[in-house]
């Protein structure tokens, strides 16, 4: 089953490589990652997504906690929670039928046309892993020239706070 962890742990060099140690020594497998300070600048919070039976995703938070750096984790799939990744993608677009059907398609997605060639259109889109998907889907992966995502962020719902 697929896990969304958030970790608060302390902005220094080696943190993140230390977590990202954990996991290739125990053979597990981050799937996506997401790090950037926090309103604290002494601090970074980091997401990551990770797939394992209940007794791995436990030792993995028993590992993580166990780290010096970490000063709070919560898994968010424990609780309701919102989540969201961020999607560049570089499409085709030659020809007045097929731009119209991709500026259609961005409509359709939420998306936003962020830079235009006489042959591309790049597009902005965010939303669940499952809707960049379809729009990938949707525009057909031919079309794709160019993708780059950012990797699943979420917080939890609600006055739940992940804080010191």
């Amino acid at each position: 089953m697929r896990h969304i962890i958030s970790i608060l742990l302390e902005n220094e060099s080696g943190a993140l490589s230390r977590v990202a140690n954990l996991f290739s020594a125990r053979g597990y497998n981050i799937e996506t990652l997401c790090v950037a300070p926090t309103e604290d600048p002494s601090l970074s919070r980091m997401t990551l997504v990770t797939n394992g039976t209940p007794e791995i995703i436990e030792q993995i938070v028993k590992q993580l906690n166990k780290l010096i750096e970490v000063v709070k984790l919560v898994d968010l799939t424990e609780g309701v929670h919102i989540e969201r990744e961020l999607m560049l993608v570089k499409i085709r677009a030659v020809g007045e039928l097929q731009r119209a059907e991709v500026m259609r398609l961005v409509d359709i997605f939420r998306g936003r046309i962020i830079d235009v060639t006489e042959v591309t259109y790049t597009v902005e889109i965010t939303g669940t892993s499952e809707k960049l998907d379809g729009f990938m889907d949707a525009v057909g992966r031919d079309e794709l020239l160019e993708v780059t995502r950012t990797g699943i962020t979420g917080i939890a719902r609600g006055v739940k706070a992940l804080r010191t």
